[in-house]
């Protein structure tokens, strides 16, 4: 019975409490979210922890997102292209409008070859993972670009509290190897992790992705005293097993894991180097964050097969090669102002990334035919922000922020018309109120703009890069306006459940397509939804998840072609049952459900709906040695990953093509078997 208590008492604690009391260092969290009344600034607000991230199946690194509620994470091509991101009536493409970060390093690539805001996982190590700590909305003063819908920070740990050789295998020549361990070091510690991975997948060209990982990173000090320095690489190859045609796989003509172009594929690198520090007095918090990357990345896409040229066909090769440089430093005040506990916050950030060469090529065969464009992009950018905490009464504080960011563009282009420079600034306004909590339930109001940065090539283009034909300039940054009411309740003791009702307003949904070089406009939008997450400890090897979120979204200017956002996800559900140390055993379940979403304007054409379900049973053998078995797509539906719609050709076909739904399926029922040794 005492051992229920503490894992309840662990899993409510605030979020402060880790660092300075002695109950948590003698009790081991069971997997849970750290969502507590007294915890956040919003209902919407929250933290995963490790344990959590460890006890369920993923088939992607990617889908770590999906522990934020209300998230999916998808592919619609290989495997080493980052994901597809849903949430909040967003199809956020590979990450515009959700800010993700990993140890304070920034994932998302601005200007990038593919897609704004394009944001790979697949450099993490899961099992490094300590923590992810998540908000919605554009509320946080400390959240800049990318972070309308949402922002995610992932921290690597300090310390693990084994050292891990893991194998796994499963169908379709998938395997995976992975070491983990710490050591003391010094002062501190040693964090190291290396991963081998590759997979064929069920495609009929297989993907034959591969990809090679490390981490080492040095630690030292307590939460309110830390400075670490992190170095990761990562390198991947891969065929793409991108999006098919309905009509060919109705037809016969194609097989539903086959592909049209079996010649499309990519590789991709990215090697990092950052440094954090935080140093806590009685009365003042320093945190500081500074990182360089350098990355680089070879895309072949055949999306439209032979509708822009009949004869070697569509396929494109986007490439780029990256050097990117920041820093984050934030300076926190603590004091009493007439007898009220204030705080004031004060932080700058920055960036540079430096993108040389920057292009898009017509292809075949992944053979070069012609330069559609090539740039040189130097973009920086500089954020400030203001943020004040009071607590009015013990039922009442508010938190008050000012945020103003300046970035600049200059783009060197082989289409002498679209060189040129740029600049632009905005100011975003933050608001929180926290009331309560009575009965151990808590209100919260919040109000925030923010913005997405557009691709600097958008911002200085005037011809079209295939057409050549007169384009007007893009806003550079797009504002975003967003308001949240919720509550949270512990009320019932082992859950914690929380309501948020929100809309977010933009200025444009207006984004720049690295398939075709240029940029395809697009009207303002609305969108608003309720969203409802509830954790519950059952008892001390029992745990259940249950999240549902509804949105919708239209155009904010009515067009006649239709005012609904193609690809804006209405409907999504996540149930998770998670059995941990019973006796040996240990066992997952994972369900998501996300619903049918309009795919042109008029709302004529739908998405298929997607259920799909994995699952984990876990048996240690001894203290050095555990074994799992992972089913995903465990009730084997034919479901796909997405779907979209446009016009293609397809040899024989008409010249201007044929509108069709375009998906990629999900995969089907496979197994994957893990062997584990703890040392």
């Amino acid at each position: 019975m005492m051992r229920k208590s503490l894992v309840a008492l662990a899993a409510v604690l605030p979020l402060a409490a880790y660092a300075e009391t002695d109950v948590v260092e003698k009790v081991e969290v069971r997997g849970h979210y750290d969502n507590g009344v007294g915890t956040s600034n919003a209902a919407s607000q929250g933290a995963v922890t490790a344990e959590l991230i460890a006890s369920r199946p993923a088939l992607r690194p990617g889908e770590l997102l999906e522990f934020v509620p209300g998230v999916i994470v998808t592919q619609h091509s290989g495997d080493g292209k980052a994901n597809q991101y849903f949430l909040r009536g967003f199809n956020l493409d590979h990450g515009t409008d959700f800010a993700t970060f990993v140890d304070g390093m920034p994932v998302n690539m601005r200007s990038h070859a593919h897609g704004q805001g394009y944001t790979d996982l697949n450099f993490l190590i899961p099992e490094l993972v300590d923590r992810i700590n998540y908000k919605k909305g554009p509320y946080y003063a400390d959240e800049g670009d990318f972070a309308s819908a949402g922002a995610a920070h992932m921290t690597l740990a300090n310390k693990l509290r084994e050292n891990t050789a893991s194998l796994t295998v499963g169908e379709n020549d998938y395997y995976r190897s992975v070491v983990t361990g710490s050591t003391g070091l010094g002062a501190g510690n040693l964090v190291y992790g290396a991963e081998l991975g590759h997979n064929n997948g069920p495609w009929v060209t297989p993907e034959a992705f591969h990809k090679s990982i490390g981490v080492l990173r040095y630690a030292q000090g307590a939460s309110d005293d830390q400075f670490s320095v992190t170095g990761m690489f990562y390198k991947g190859a891969w065929r793409a097993s991108n999006q098919i045609p309905l009509r060919a796989v109705q037809s016969g003509e194609l097989d539903e894991f086959g592909a049209v172009d079996p010649s499309d594929g990519g590789d991709t690198s990215r090697y990092s180097l950052s440094a954090s520090m935080r140093k806590r007095s009685s009365d003042a918090l320093f945190q500081a964050n500074a990182y360089l990357v350098q990355s680089s990345l070879t895309l072949f896409n055949n999306f439209t097969y032979f509708l822009d040229d009949p004869v070697n066909g569509d396929q494109t090769r986007q490439n780029e090669k990256r050097r990117m440089g920041g820093f984050d430093v934030a300076q926190t005040w603590f004091s009493r102002w007439g007898g009220l506990d204030v705080s004031n916050k004060i932080g700058v950030q920055g960036r540079y990334d430096y993108l040389s060469p920057l292009s898009l090529h017509a292809t075949r065969n992944q053979q070069v035919l012609s330069t559609i464009s090539e740039s040189r992009v130097k973009e920086g950018s500089v954020g400030a922000y203001l943020e004040n905490t009071v607590q009015w009464r013990d039922w009442l504080r508010t938190t008050a922020g000012l945020r103003y960011d300046r970035y600049r563009f200059d783009v060197d282009s082989n289409i002498a018309e679209n060189s040129g420079k740029a600049s632009a600034g905005t100011t975003s306004p933050k608001l929180s109120v926290v009331l309560g909590p009575w009965a151990k339930t808590e209100f919260f109001v919040n109000y925030g703009e923010g913005f997405h940065s557009n691709d600097a090539r958008g911002t200085t283009v005037h011809l079209t890069p295939k057409e050549r034909e007169p384009i007007d300039p893009v806003t550079p940054l797009v504002k975003t306006r967003g308001a949240e009411i919720g509550a949270r309740t512990e009320w019932l003791p082992g859950l914690q459940s929380s309501l948020a009702v929100w809309k977010l307003r933009s200025d444009s949904e207006l984004v720049f397509s690295g398939d075709a070089g240029d940029t395809s406009p697009s009207r303002g939008s609305y969108r608003s939804g309720i969203e409802w997450n509830n954790h519950y400890i059952a008892n001390a090897w029992l745990l259940f998840d249950l999240d549902l979120a509804y949105s919708r979204g239209h155009y904010t200017e009515h067009d006649e072609a239709g005012d609904y956002i193609p690809g804006a996800i209405g409907k999504v559900a996540s149930f998770g049952a998670t059995i941990t140390d019973l006796g040996p055993w240990s066992a997952a379940l994972q369900m998501r459900y996300f619903g049918p979403r309009p795919l042109i304007e008029d709302n004529s054409k739908r998405s298929a709906t997607t259920a799909i379900a994995y699952a984990r049973l876990g048996y240690k053998f001894n203290r050095n040695w555990s074994a799992q078995l992972d089913a995903f797509n465990l009730f084997d539906r034919r479901v796909s990953d997405v779907d979209y719609y446009y016009a293609s050709r397809l040899p024989g076909e008409p010249a201007e093509g044929v509108d069709d739904i375009h998906y990629h399926p999900a995969e089907r029922r496979t197994f994957r078997l893990t062997l584990k040794a703890t040392f």
